[in-house]
């Protein structure tokens, strides 16, 4: 028997599951769900902005479904709401493709060298499994293939390099610098360029029969945040197929409790025993990744493919409810602190102690606990080595002074403003240097600052 046919064989098992299920002893089936909860939370909370934008056409985020982008080609404010912790850097596109039936060939133009951008591809895990632009595959133009994993065909010419995922769905996060409000048509122009075929289209071969419509469940938090995880989870995993082979054996643990691909979820019809083993089980699993974000302040490690993550399942999912669909740390770096506007406060850095960027940087306030961008009437949310009128000290440095206040005229030009109250204070360091990826380079600390901006 191949390793493929055993593979397989062994997600056969999973089917028979729920007799086994039921017969769970109570406090082993709390574990399962408690592990199951924290494995499954990164790729809910996937599903949530993808249903968004993919399934509910009443949506503001809907994109049209899939092979589409719907591009956004304005600096971000605080209404905007797709995601946590958006960066006011880097206008969004965003494209799902559904690779059941036939790969996708995704194209790039040809993007002038002197403008940074980036196509994040992420599964819905949300390992991060593909990368194109600057920092990859340069900015010149190319054909991508992407395709899912069981698809065996030929590849055609034109085709740069082929993108396995593990999952049948996958979507981009694509960022494309922009320099300011003036810059808008440069980047609307650059995103026009990117496209979306079906492989069939893009060879001019007879496409393949499409694939089964999907009924996708609509996502309600609270039923997310609940037992019925478990139903969620189930629907996933059938575009999963075949298991990584590192959680076959997990897949088998979780079967215990009736989570397998496609399998039916509907605790009317689970032993009630079972079914409260598994409500403190997901509830469990939430204190678990509230207990570790609360002491998770560098998300720099949290985000990579599975190769980068393994099976580190809780890194995985505080890595998704710190900031959903961040960049592996080879093209982003990200550090930062919590604070209070309340307290005036300043971060300084020397001459040689800038953030050592290969593109560019910026530091980025958000409120909490809801991570927006916050409401000020100056419209500033951020800051960095792009924008204008910085004032850098005699001696090269730059300090940077955060505060509801401001910290008066001869530094507002410095300044974020906070709301009073907690916010959440983020670095990005697009293309780290290797002093900042070795841990030779530290983000300066957060130190109190006068209320009239003196140091």
């Amino acid at each position: 028997m191949t390793s493929r046919m055993l593979v397989l064989t062994l997600v056969g098992i999973l089917v028979s599951a729920p007799v086994e299920a039921q017969q769970a002893a109570p406090d082993d089936a709390r574990a399962i769900a408690k592990e199951a909860y924290i494995y499954a939370y990164a790729p809910l909370e996937n599903y949530r902005t993808f249903h968004k934008q993919v399934v509910d056409d009443k949506a503001s985020e809907y994109i049209g479904g899939f092979g589409r982008f719907r591009h956004y080609a304005q600096v971000f404010t605080p209404e905007n709401r797709d995601v946590v912790t958006p960066n006011n850097d880097t206008p969004y596109s965003w494209a799902w493709l559904d690779l059941r039936s036939e790969p996708w060939v995704v194209s790039v133009p040809a993007v002038p060298d002197e403008r940074y951008y980036v196509m994040q591809w992420v599964d819905l895990f949300t390992h991060n499994f593909a990368y194109m632009g600057s920092r990859t595959t340069g900015n010149g133009p190319g054909n991508y293939l992407f395709a899912g994993p069981r698809w065996n065909g030929t590849v055609p010419d034109g085709i740069r390099h082929v993108f396995r995922a593990e999952t049948e769905i996958v979507g981009t996060l694509t960022r494309t610098a922009l320099r300011g409000p003036e810059d808008v048509p440069n980047v609307r122009a650059v995103q026009r360029g990117y496209r979306l075929q079906p492989l069939s289209e893009f060879a001019a071969s007879r496409p393949p029969a499409p694939a089964p419509a999907i009924d996708f469940p609509a996502y309600e938090r609270a039923r997310a945040r609940s037992e019925d995880f478990v139903g969620y989870l189930n629907f996933l995993l059938q575009f999963a197929q075949p298991p990584d082979p590192s959680e076959v054996d997990l897949m088998r643990r979780f079967a215990r409790i009736g989570i397998g691909p496609g399998l039916p979820w509907d605790k009317a019809k689970v032993d009630p025993a079972l079914l409260e083993a598994i409500r403190a089980g997901a509830a469990d699993g939430q204190a678990a990744i509230d207990a570790q974000a609360a002491k998770t302040l560098d998300s720099g490690t949290m985000f990579g493919d599975r190769a980068f993550l393994g099976n580190d399942y809780i890194r995985r999912a505080v890595g998704a409810d710190k900031g959903l669909y961040g960049n592996s740390r080879e093209e982003a770096w990200y550090g930062g602190f919590v604070g209070d506007g309340s307290k005036p406060s300043k971060i300084r850095f020397t001459a040689d102690g800038l953030p050592p960027a290969r593109f560019f940087w910026s530091l980025t306030l958000y409120t909490l606990p809801d991570r927006g961008l916050y409401a000020n009437p100056q419209h500033r949310y951020s800051l960095g080595d792009r924008s204008k009128g910085l004032v850098y000290a005699p001696d090269g440095s730059l300090t940077v002074y955060l505060g509801h206040q401001s910290p008066g005229q001869a530094h507002e030009a410095n300044w974020i403003p906070a709301p009073l109250g907690p916010y959440s204070l983020v670095a990005r360091v697009y293309g780290p240097e290797p002093a900042l990826l070795s841990g030779q380079w530290k983000l300066p600390p957060l130190e109190p600052a006068a209320a009239s901006g003196h140091p």
